[in-house]
């Protein structure tokens, strides 16, 4: 097994928050607010977060290193084993809301877990991945999406994207609503194959290709025009999104489990989203088609 170069993934992380920061804030034309906080509990972060920009309603991309002696019921569960271990965690997490209901929203994020114990090898994973979640499907947007993200994992086997891409459709489901949360992507967790080099360079795959999966989506449909009707259909299906991360979300349970900075946990959360009582789409309409023709899953490349 290789040798585990935190300082490298640490300095990988840190880069590309600077160039994911840099690639929004130029879209938008705003500027990211940053705050670097420390956690009681031992390390800290660097929260940049983008409000009321022109293109961006509200976007977050979030830096952090933490590390702690005990590891969080959230850890455990599926892995008693690592129960008493002193643990490191350290990852990229971002959410972009633009205020256009028909640019998507997306969300990305690249971690590394280390569990240590004397006298013991270190436990490590590397873990993360993107999906998008539209408001109004375009075919050839989500066919973008997900080849870009099968490019991404090429270089490291043909199993990789169907792989990473259905274990993205069964996390990121909503079960008391029976349906997706979006159109998927990818989603890996636990992962420590082929060794910590090989292992290390899928996660940059990944970050890496962030930004060319999503960027050219933005620019084709922020100039959109859209009225009440499509702006309130956004502001209900965010509130989906604000169900899932408050329910399911393995990263945000971790976060408040391990005494994170509660601001940066929930930086993910849109700013305005509403709940209607049983609201129904219209029969035919585009709102309608979202959930007919991009939830339900299916085979995009």
């Amino acid at each position: 097994m290789s040798e585990v170069d935190t300082n490298a993934v640490k300095n990988y992380l840190l880069d590309l928050q600077d160039r994911i920061c840099d690639a929004i804030a130029a879209e938008d034309g705003g500027a990211f607010r940053e705050d670097a906080w420390d956690r009681p509990g031992g390390g800290g972060g660097r929260t940049r977060v983008l409000e009321e920009g022109a293109l961006i309603e509200k976007g977050g991309v979030n830096f952090s290193h933490v590390h702690g002696e005990g590891l969080p019921p959230s850890a455990t569960a599926n892995r008693p084993e690592l129960a008493g271990r002193s643990f490191q965690a350290m990852g990229v997490s971002l959410v972009i809301h633009p205020r256009n209901p028909y640019v998507p929203t997306s969300h990305a994020n690249v971690r590394l877990f280390v569990a240590e114990k004397p006298g013991a090898e270190p436990v490590w994973w590397f873990g993360g991945g993107y999906d998008l979640t539209p408001y109004y499907g375009f075919h050839e947007d989500v066919v973008h999406w997900h080849r870009t993200a099968r490019d991404a994992c090429a270089p490291f086997g043909e199993d990789v994207y169907p792989r990473f891409k259905k274990w993205c459709d069964d996390y990121f489901y909503l079960k008391h609503r029976n349906e997706a949360r979006g159109v998927g992507g990818l989603f890996f967790d636990d992962f420590n194959e082929g060794g910590f080099d090989s292992a290390f360079s899928l996660m940059r795959s990944v970050g890496d290709s962030y930004l060319d999966a999503y960027l050219p989506i933005v620019q084709k449909r922020k100039e959109t025009d859209y009225g009440e009707r499509e702006r309130n259909f956004q502001l209900y299906r965010r509130g989906r999104y604000v169900e899932f991360n408050l329910v399911y979300d393995r990263g945000t349970l971790f976060g408040l489990q391990s005494g994170g900075r509660t601001e940066s946990i929930l930086m993910s959360l849109p700013s305005l989203v509403r709940w209607q009582y049983d609201w129904q789409p219209e029969p035919g309409s585009a709102e309608e088609k979202l959930y007919t023709d991009f939830l339900p899953h299916r085979d995009w490349v």
